[in-house]
């Protein structure tokens, strides 16, 4: 996502309108580029939830790069 006030806020509405619950966010500096920073994003749900899938497609839209590192089901 590009530098900017409101950035963070616009690249993580999709998970707030797909009523999607992020237990954490997290950010770590880029070992590339000075002030650049890689956001960590953990998250209720599974990535073959449609509400999810619908979620990272909007998210994907708006961010430099995206990789999902994980998806695990829940143990309810």
């Amino acid at each position: 996502m590009k530098d900017k006030a409101g950035a963070l806020h616009n690249v993580l509405t999709p998970f707030k309108k797909s009523n999607i619950n992020l237990t954490k966010i997290e950010s770590r500096p880029s070992k590339k580029k000075a002030w650049k920073y890689y956001f960590f994003v953990d998250m209720q749900g599974h990535i073959k939830n449609k509400k999810v899938k619908g979620a990272l497609k909007k998210l994907e839209k708006n961010c430099t790069y995206l990789k999902v590192l994980g998806s695990y089901p829940s143990e309810k």
